[in-house]
């Protein structure tokens, strides 16, 4: 078979935007008639290499190349190339065939053979008899059609798409996707598109490059880079998955989830740790203890062709924290228009060393405010008996008018979980509310985690925060004074599944996949 002939080459390519460095040294070659899709979320530099190449940008270093010739210094005109932008920038003074037939007007082509063009570019974009349409009598998806032919006419070497199909409803978009292939490969030349919707990319692409942050993670076809992501970012991006933490045995072994699994992957250092994902559809329900893993089913999504099952196969790290519900005014005292509050709390006998009058100001949630002029009021005394040992104090906070409240503080050993197997530690308090704080919190569950002061933490760095979940039964618009407990938990082990088969949330089933399915990537940062 041939090898196909490089058209397009950047080489080292640098471009910074007011001291940010939007690319960070882009090497990449394009072929002839390839359909290449420049793929990553905003922000992360796509775009910005496609106006380069187009000539509307300049780039602080490197080189670009079109058949070998150095063009960086060539203004866009020259570059036989043409753009397809979101907003198509189409002539609404013109019609369609107007539109059409801009470019080569304006090379003072003659007429017969501008309308031999314009009447080929019709019947490929399927426009044939809308020639003397004006463009706002033309849906989206047919102005994006013309926009396409327009740029088309004039014969370029490159067509550069830059979300074209960003302005387009979910049904248009899937119909031009396929337009899209289907005209590149009629006209023969090559497209570079540049999208962040991932279906986009792989619908249509011969090669996807797929960015981040302004460098390029992995370049491959579209079957390459969902079946073989090279890390969590891609694999991510790319398709639903499942990720998961692991080490390598040997070629073919690796060890995820206290459990050594046969897969395909080799080239490995034995016991060098990795990342494992684990595609949804290519996991398949079974009975309990007929499959490799067993789980509770947490939830199940029905999506038209499928169910999406979330399978948990692992609970979290959880510590379980009594909330206080205090009478409802017991938390403040006012004087006419100047109100003061606070909340007795707990503190760990551990923390005690070098705590400061503004850390038991902010545990108490201690504040003061005038109603009449909203304005915030400084708390100006702390006085406490508090001693560095376990015990129960009290804390007595006053304005600087003199109004004050008094409160409780409980010295306790904090209640600490540590789950050696999983690398994590969670932490949190038994905390003291008003029904009020309760009922008028507009994120109760963040709340609750910072009254609480819930944490969860890397046994091997304690430096590594894990993120929390919450979880309680009171209603909270309903909520009376009493003991409640709140739990705080790391994110279990859970599977994302994609099935036909039905199964009742909180059914215990089977997981069940075999060593291909299983594809081991580079470690991209410690996760759990």
């Amino acid at each position: 078979m041939e090898k196909p002939k490089t058209l397009i080459q950047f080489r080292n390519i640098q471009k910074s935007f007011d001291d940010q460095i939007i690319l960070k040294g882009i090497d990449l070659d394009i072929n002839e008639n390839e359909f290449v899709t420049l793929l990553g979320p905003s922000g992360c530099g796509k775009t910005t290499l496609l106006r380069i190449l187009g000539g509307f940008l300049q780039q602080d270093e490197g080189e670009v190349y079109i058949a070998g010739k150095e063009i960086s210094s060539l203004p866009p005109y020259k570059r036989e190339l043409n753009t397809v932008f979101q907003k198509y920038a189409l002539f609404p003074n013109m019609n369609v065939y107007e539109n059409i037939a801009f470019g080569l007007r304006i090379k003072k082509v003659s007429n017969d053979i501008i309308e031999q063009k314009v009447m080929r570019m019709l019947r490929l974009i399927g426009l044939e008899g809308y020639e003397k349409r004006e463009i706002t009598q033309l849906s989206g998806g047919q102005q994006q059609r013309v926009a396409i032919a327009r740029a088309l006419v004039n014969e370029p070497n490159v067509l550069l798409l830059d979300e074209p199909l960003g302005a387009l409803d979910l049904k248009l978009r899937k119909e031009m996707q396929y337009e899209l292939k289907r005209i590149q490969q009629e006209v023969g030349i090559t497209f570079i598109f540049v999208t962040h919707d991932q279906e986009e990319a792989l619908t249509m692409s011969d090669k996807i490059v797929i960015m981040k942050e302004g460098e390029i993670q992995q370049i491959g076809s579209p079957v390459e880079i969902y079946n073989e992501p090279v890390n969590a970012y891609v694999a991510n991006f790319i398709g639903e998955s499942n990720i998961l933490p692991g080490v390598m045995v040997h070629d073919e072994l690796v060890r995820f989830d206290e459990q050594d699994f046969e897969c395909v992957d080799k080239g490995y250092k034995p016991g060098e740790r990795v990342d494992v994902v684990i595609r949804p559809e290519d996991i398949d329900i079974v009975g309990p203890n007929e499959g490799k893993l067993n789980g509770t089913v947490e939830s199940v999504l029905f999506k038209g062709m499928l169910y999406e099952m979330m399978v948990e196969t692992k609970p979290g790290t959880h510590v379980t924290v009594n909330m206080h519900i205090t009478s409802e005014d017991a938390n403040q005292n006012d004087d006419g228009h100047i109100h003061i509050s606070g909340n007795s709390f707990y503190l760990d006998v551990e923390d005690m060393e070098g705590i400061e009058e503004k850390d038991l100001i902010a545990r108490a949630d201690a504040q003061a405010w005038n109603d009449e002029t909203d304005e915030q009021l400084s708390i100006e005394h702390v006085e406490t008996d508090l001693e560095n040992k376990i015990g129960t104090y009290s804390i007595t906070f006053t304005t600087v008018g003199g109004l004050s409240i008094t409160k409780t503080i409980q010295v306790i050993d904090q209640q600490i979980v540590r789950d050696e197997k999983r690398n994590e530690g969670v932490s949190a308090f038994n905390f003291f509310k008003s029904k009020d704080e309760i009922q008028e919190s507009v994120a109760l569950d963040t709340d609750l985690k910072t009254w609480a002061n819930a944490q969860g933490w890397r046994l091997s760095n304690e430096d590594e925060a894990i993120p929390l979940d919450v979880t309680y039964e009171f209603d909270p618009d309903k909520i009376a004074p009493g003991v409640y407990p709140v739990t705080f938990w790391t994110k279990g082990r859970v599977f994302k599944v994609h099935t036909t088969d039905f199964v009742e949330e909180g059914a215990r089933v089977g997981l069940q996949f075999g060593p291909a399915d299983i594809h081991v990537m580079e470690k991209e940062g410690y996760t759990s």
